[in-house]
């Protein structure tokens, strides 16, 4: 039984140790649609698309009818685009 325990406890504290999301700190400003559009303006199948493939920050459901985006999340994705440089031109070749 204690030997259970110990795996238990070493499990959930390596397990946090290794969650790179643990380290960071979260913001606890939510922002609605609307202010996420005036920070992204990408339609809204775009953001839809783009947190499904895991490329932009996952909506929080709030109710069953209204969602919203973490602030420091969004500004994260916004400062590594910035960081990636410029997006490739259409048509011009890789």
């Amino acid at each position: 039984m204690v030997l259970a325990l110990e795996g238990i406890v070493k499990h959930l504290t390596t397990s946090k140790e290794s969650d790179p999301m643990e380290t960071k700190p979260k913001s606890k400003t939510l922002i609605n649609r609307k202010k996420l559009h005036a920070m992204i303006p990408l339609a809204e199948r775009t953001i839809y698309n783009m947190e499904q493939r895991g490329e932009f920050p996952r909506r929080i459901a709030l109710t069953s009818r209204n969602v919203a985006w973490d602030l420091a999340e969004v500004e994260e994705w916004i400062d590594a685009c910035k960081a990636s440089g410029p997006a490739p031109r259409p048509g011009i070749g890789a």
